[in-house]
């Protein structure tokens, strides 16, 4: 299975990665890793590489998945304990916990995912970032859930469309520029009326305006790479990615966070 480690400077119990494509048993347009139960894939396969994906990571609990909406709405320990007791998956775009053990969620395929984490490796989160969640203050919001001064917050962007092949149309680029002037320099001209938009340097100017500094990752374009990455743009009907954030209470020396925070 092919899992992608952030490089970041977060405490060795915070425990984060995101998946590629490679290592299920999906066929067809989903092969091989598709993660998602949502796009008209084989169920029995979707589980069955859910399930390969927490064997492989070690988890004593299984992932809190997500609805996911494209919003802004987060949910927190006690909506992801009310998940395990009912039927259907929580609907929001993120999830933050503090809770060891309890794995926060999301799942992409051209969007951006945000792991975070504040720097002593009390409480993480895990953020599903559309343009549109972007825009609605998705960041924003997590950041605030997560607590703490912004510049003792950690980020990771992972895999999502590259600013060569995100095309957007002018609605777009005005509703960033809206709210801050200078993100007209994560767009760039490309036909007639259309843009390229940079979604990960949109992501890090929300950051940075909120005093949040060690922004990680950004690198991996899903559109460009088919051998390892899905990609709604590109392909229509296709699989899902996850990236994946939790407090592995093996590796801590004792036990933090509040359950209740959110």
């Amino acid at each position: 299975m092919d899992l992608i480690e952030p490089e970041w400077p977060a405490p060795a119990w915070v425990r984060a990665y995101a998946s590629t494509r490679q290592g299920g048993v999906s066929q067809g347009p989903y092969a091989s890793l598709n993660l998602g139960d949502h796009v008209g894939d084989d169920p029995s396969r979707v589980a069955r590489n859910r399930a390969l994906l927490r064997e492989r990571l070690g988890l004593a609990e299984a992932p809190r998945w997500l609805d996911q909406v494209h919003g802004c709405d987060l949910v927190g320990d006690r909506q992801m304990a009310c998940q395990t007791r009912v039927a259907g998956a929580c609907q929001a775009d993120g999830a933050v916990t503090g809770r060891p053990g309890t794995v926060c969620v999301v799942m992409t395929a051209d969007c951006l995912p945000v792991l975070m984490c504040d720097d002593r490796g009390t409480r993480v989160a895990a953020v599903h970032a559309g343009w549109r969640g972007l825009a609605a203050g998705i960041l924003e919001r997590a950041c605030a859930a997560l607590g703490g001064e912004p510049a003792r917050l950690l980020v990771w962007l992972g895999p999502a469309i590259g600013a060569d092949a995100f095309e957007v149309g002018p609605e777009v680029r005005q509703c960033f520029m809206a709210d801050d002037p200078g993100a007209l320099a994560a767009f760039r001209p490309a036909r007639a009326d259309r843009w390229l938009a940079d979604l990960a340097e949109l992501a890090r100017r929300r950051l940075r305006r909120l005093g949040v500094t060690g922004i990680h990752g950004g690198g991996y374009c899903t559109f460009s790479d088919s051998q390892r990455f899905f990609s709604y743009r590109r392909d229509g009907v296709t699989g899902r990615m996850a990236s994946l954030i939790w407090l592995d209470p093996r590796r801590m020396g004792r036990v933090v966070g509040d359950l209740d925070h959110v």
